[in-house]
């Protein structure tokens, strides 16, 4: 086993190159917000949507066009509005007099890269067809099913639920996200660093450094990194206690939650460890990788009761204490 994993951290090292000259290129663009970047990187390197919750001004938006730019592969912006109708995004059949047929016109989903800007602001049929798009990896246009290419990666922003003119997501369809991120405003030196560097005439923009297929062959690797039984059954724990909080001597908890994670949390919870050992370096998973990502992946995937939200809890509150809970390996 000791050789084995001495392989896996060869591996990763040799196929994690292109981190670092990706980071760079980002931090060229964005001041701070680290915990941002590395999450695009673990969404990108696990293949899973992500979703970027936070008021305007953050940055939001210039993070995952920069994360775009650094990759020589086809991206879109859809900017997501109240008229927005699905065939914006899926594409439509137009009829061609020529050849008295009707012919495929695909959306912006046919890209590598889709920037879902804003989703919350367009109506529940516009957000279903995206998320149906992120699920089956496919799009059917007439009587012909289109494969989406790859690497297909949705990153969406959204401004928190409370503002004016937004509609919330459905939570069986957010759950199609594997990370969920709440971005906060920087600190005050980030703040100064942002200022000095966007009051200069010619603003730096992020070059393409990397290619798909070494994206690909990353994910490979990812999937390979090894995880132990102890963090698997740490994983698996985490996962029921959001479900029987009372068998893992969270009494406190009982009456909170409405329902647990899916079993889509625990495939990603291991997913994201990997991703995240990876961007270390290594070629195995602990239980700080798991405890690092797990709020990002469990977040969205809690439902409270009235109770919890009486008493002004938050999802996140509620995973920290299971997390103080459930013994760690």
């Amino acid at each position: 086993m000791h050789t084995d994993i001495q392989r896996l951290n060869e591996r990763v090292r040799e196929q994690s190159g292109f981190v670092d000259p990706l980071v760079r290129e980002l931090e060229k663009v964005i001041v701070g917000q680290r915990y941002l970047l590395d999450r695009l990187l673990i969404g990108l390197l696990s293949d899973g949507h992500v979703l970027i919750e936070g008021v305007p001004g953050l940055a939001k938006t210039l993070a995952v066009k920069s994360l775009a730019a650094t990759i020589h592969a086809e991206f879109k912006r859809i900017q997501f509005t109240p008229d927005l109708l699905p065939a914006d995004l899926t594409g439509t059949m137009i009829y061609d007099p020529r050849t008295t047929c009707f012919e495929p016109k695909k959306g912006p989903l046919f890209a590598n890269f889709i920037l879902a800007d804003e989703i919350n602001r367009a109506p529940a049929k516009v957000q279903s067809a995206l998320l149906e798009a992120m699920q089956e990896r496919q799009i059917t246009l007439g009587d012909s099913t289109h494969l989406l290419p790859s690497p297909f990666l949705v990153l969406a922003t959204q401004n928190p639920i409370e503002q004016e003119g937004t509609y919330p997501l459905p939570e069986a369809q957010v759950d199609r996200f594997m990370l969920k991120l709440k971005i906060g405003y920087p600190s005050r030196e980030e703040e100064r660093a942002i200022l000095d560097r966007m009051s200069v005439l010619e603003t730096a923009t992020a070059q393409a450094v990397i290619h798909p297929e070494q994206i690909l062959n990353a994910r490979t690797v990812v999937k390979e990194i090894h995880a132990e039984d102890r963090v698997r059954n740490y994983i698996v724990d985490l996962v029921m206690a959001t479900r029987f909080p009372d068998q893992f001597g969270l009494q406190d908890m009982k009456g909170l939650i409405e329902y647990g994670a899916s079993p889509r949390a625990t495939i990603y919870l291991l997913a994201a460890a990997r991703a995240l050992a990876f961007l270390y370096g290594r070629g195995y998973v602990t239980p700080d990788d798991v405890k690092s990502i797990g709020p990002d992946i469990l977040r969205h995937r809690i439902i409270l009761t009235y109770e919890a939200e009486a008493e002004e809890l938050t999802s996140d509150d509620l995973i920290r204490m299971i997390f103080d809970h459930v013994e760690v390996p």
